[in-house]
C-alpha cells in the first residue's frame, strides 16, 4: 500500500531553512501541485469542463494562500508598521 501512496502522492525532499512553519508550507504546495496535476489531467482528457478546473485551480490558490498567511511565511516579525512614525 505504501508503494501506491508514494506513486499517487509523492514527495520531495525539502531543502531550505528547517522550520516547523517552512516544512509545513513545503507540504501544502506539494499537495497544492499534485492537485493541480490531477485538475489539468482531467481537464485535458475531457473529463471535466474548463470551467470546473478553472474553479477547482481558484480554490486550491486561495486555501494555498491562506495557508502562507497563517504560517507567516515571508513575513519579517519585527518589521511592523503599527504605531511606528516615519522621520
Amino acid at each position: 500500500m505504501s508503494d501506491k501512496q508514494n506513486f499517487l502522492f509523492p514527495h520531495s525532499q525539502y531543502r531550505g531553512p528547517v522550520k516547523p512553519e517552512n516544512l509545513v508550507f513545503n507540504a501544502n504546495l506539494q499537495e497544492f501541485a499534485q492537485r493541480i496535476s490531477y485538475i489539468t489531467s482531467l481537464e485535458t482528457n475531457g473529463k471535466i469542463s474548463a470551467e470546473d478546473s478553472y474553479r477547482q485551480i481558484k480554490a486550491l490558490w486561495k486555501e494555498l494562500k491562506q495557508s502562507k498567511k497563517a504560517l507567516q511565511i515571508g513575513e519579517d516579525p519585527f518589521d511592523s508598521q503599527e504605531g511606528s512614525a516615519e522621520p
